[in-house]
């Protein structure tokens, strides 16, 4: 029994039941629509297929920086370079609440008023960014 487990690990060079960096074998799998919403919400739904593919096809650590970049960079350009700032804090703002719409069906009514109230309080940071008051 024992030796099954050393061939295991020579043939994927990792120890049995330890995950590689590329994560388990095979890859991530494709995201699937499991059911379609009825109305307006099956539709984006829908559309946001696509876009979900194609950030789940990118590399994870980019998903958490790029935005990260984009923050941060709105938070601190001032004075002549506000505009820009507000732009990319705009693109953070849009895909957050983006992610939370998606979401909203799965998350429970205590979760629904914290993610509503993040996004709410985001978009404020985002007006006063553009009238130079953040």
């Amino acid at each position: 029994m024992a030796k099954s487990g050393k061939d295991s690990s020579k043939k994927s060079g990792t120890p049995k039941g330890v995950r590689g960096p590329s994560g388990p074998q095979g890859g991530r799998p494709t995201p699937r629509p499991t059911s379609v919403s009825p109305g307006g919400r099956g539709t984006f739904e829908r559309i946001s297929l696509p876009i979900l593919t194609k950030l789940h096809a990118m590399p994870r650590w980019l998903i958490v920086v790029l935005p990260a970049i984009f923050l941060f960079g709105g938070l601190l350009l001032r004075d002549s370079w506000a505009w820009l700032g507000g732009i990319l804090l705009t693109a953070v703002w849009v895909f957050l609440a983006w992610l939370t719409a998606l979401s909203w069906p799965a998350l429970t009514p205590g979760s629904r008023f914290f993610r509503a109230l993040i996004v709410v309080i985001f978009g404020g940071i985002v007006v006063l960014k553009f009238m130079g008051r953040f």
